[in-house]
C-alpha cells in the first residue's frame, strides 16, 4: 500500500521502478559518488542511487517517510551507505555535505525556482543535478529558443540537458503535468572572474528582463550600462550567455 500523499508537501511518490532506475543511470554516478538526495519520498530512487554510489545523504521533510525508510533500508542504515535526515531542503546547511557531491531531487513543483538557486549558488556547489521538473520548466531551461533569467541562471553555472520524458501516471497522486528528468553538468564557477563579476551579472540580467516590452539598451541604462554597448533592436531573451558575461565583466 502506497504512502497517503500529503498536499501541505507538495508530495508526487515516483512508483515507476524502470523510472527510477532510469533517473538513477542518467546523473552519471561512480562507486565514489556521495549523493544528496532531496525528497527521497518512498525510496523508489534512492534504491537506485544507492546501487550506483559509495554514500546517499537523503533529506525528507516528512517525518514518517524518513521513519518507513529506516526500516525499509535498515541494512543499508547499518552499514554507512544510507543517511537520513529529517529536514527541509530551504534550510539544511549545504556547507556540512561533502565536496563535490551529486544532487538528485524529485521535488514538489513550487519548490523547483528556488532550488536553483540554493545550490548552484551556494558556497558548496554541487558537482552535478539530476532533478525532476516540470516538462515546460525543462524544456525553457535546455531547449527554448529565446533565454530567460531562469535559463541564463543555470547555464552561467553548468551544462543543462533534459534527459526524457516522465509522464504523470509514473507519480501517486498523478500530477496535473507531465515531468521531465534535468540534468546540469560541470558545475563550478569557472565563468565569473570573482563574486563581484559574479553579483554584477545577476544584477544585469535583472534589470535586463526588468521591462519586458522595452528593448535591452534601454533597460540596461537604467543599470549604468551605455547604449552603444548593446545592439541595436536587441531584446533581453535575444542576448545570449556570452553577452552577459562580457557585460559583467566590466
Amino acid at each position: 500500500m502506497s504512502p497517503r500523499a500529503k498536499k501541505s508537501l507538495g508530495q508526487n511518490f515516483l512508483m515507476h521502478a524502470k523510472t527510477a532506475a532510469r533517473i538513477a543511470d542518467v546523473a552519471r554516478l561512480s562507486p565514489d559518488s556521495v549523493v544528496f538526495e532531496v525528497g527521497p519520498g518512498t525510496g523508489m530512487l534512492t534504491h537506485e542511487l544507492l546501487l550506483r554510489s559509495k554514500k546517499v545523504i537523503a533529506l525528507e521533510a516528512d517525518g514518517e517517510l524518513v521513519e518507513k525508510m529506516r526500516h525499509d533500508l535498515a541494512d543499508d542504515v547499518e552499514l554507512g551507505k544510507l543517511e537520513l535526515i529529517h529536514g527541509d531542503v530551504r534550510e539544511f546547511d549545504l556547507g556540512t555535505l561533502p565536496a563535490g557531491y551529486a544532487v538528485v531531487a524529485n521535488i514538489p513543483y513550487y519548490l523547483t525556482g528556488e532550488l536553483f538557486r540554493r545550490f548552484l549558488e551556494d558556497d558548496n556547489q554541487p558537482s552535478s543535478m539530476t532533478l525532476l521538473v516540470q516538462k515546460e520548466v525543462a524544456d525553457r531551461i535546455a531547449n527554448a529558443k529565446k533565454e530567460s533569467i531562469l535559463s541564463l541562471s543555470v547555464k552561467a553555472y553548468g551544462a543543462p540537458k533534459r534527459e526524457f520524458i516522465v509522464p504523470r501516471g509514473a507519480f501517486v497522486p498523478a500530477p496535473g503535468v507531465d515531468s521531465a528528468v534535468l540534468t546540469i553538468s560541470g558545475i563550478s564557477r569557472k565563468y565569473f572572474r570573482d563574486r563581484d563579476q559574479e553579483r554584477r551579472f545577476f544584477d544585469l540580467l535583472h534589470a535586463g528582463f526588468g521591462h519586458k516590452r522595452k528593448l535591452l539598451a534601454s533597460n540596461l541604462m537604467e543599470a549604468g550600462v551605455p547604449k552603444d554597448a548593446v545592439p541595436a533592436g536587441m531584446r533581453a531573451e535575444d542576448a545570449p550567455l556570452d553577452f552577459w558575461l562580457h557585460l559583467s565583466a566590466f
